[in-house]
């Protein structure tokens, strides 16, 4: 079982969820985690590490291979911290409404830096809308 934190195009109605997860999951949590969320002008949302709530949805895969594709989407090589990594993946709790620890999943973060040279603006909210 493979548990992925989307909390952009990824999310249920979102871009990408269609084509990368519709079909292929078999369980969706809404639930948060701690980082900061930022609106890139690119189209699609950035989260860094932090200490704010970010709000997504937890799905739950059965294939490795949907990971693999969501690596390449995400731009993430399977290498930490490589250079030309868009994304880089962590394992990461995540908390369901009441703010208790619900489950363990792998998200993709943006470093701060690379946020910055994007104009990534912060999302005090934590929620990113989904815009079609």
């Amino acid at each position: 079982m493979i548990k992925v934190f989307v909390y952009g195009t990824l999310k249920p109605r979102g871009k990408y969820y269609q084509i990368y997860c519709q079909g292929k999951t078999f369980k969706e949590i809404k639930c948060w985690a701690k980082g900061r969320l930022f609106n890139l002008p690119l189209g699609y949302p950035a989260m860094s590490k932090g200490d704010h709530k970010v709000f997504g949805y937890l799905l739950y895969f059965t294939s490795l291979k949907d990971l693999k594709n969501l690596d390449k989407l995400e731009g993430y090589s399977g290498i930490s911290n490589a250079p030309l990594n868009e994304y880089g993946r962590e394992k990461i709790i995540v908390y369901d409404e009441f703010n208790y620890p619900l489950d363990e999943g792998w998200t993709y973060f943006m470093t701060e830096e690379k946020i910055k040279a994007l104009n990534g603006v912060f999302l005090p909210s934590g929620i990113w809308e989904i815009k079609h």
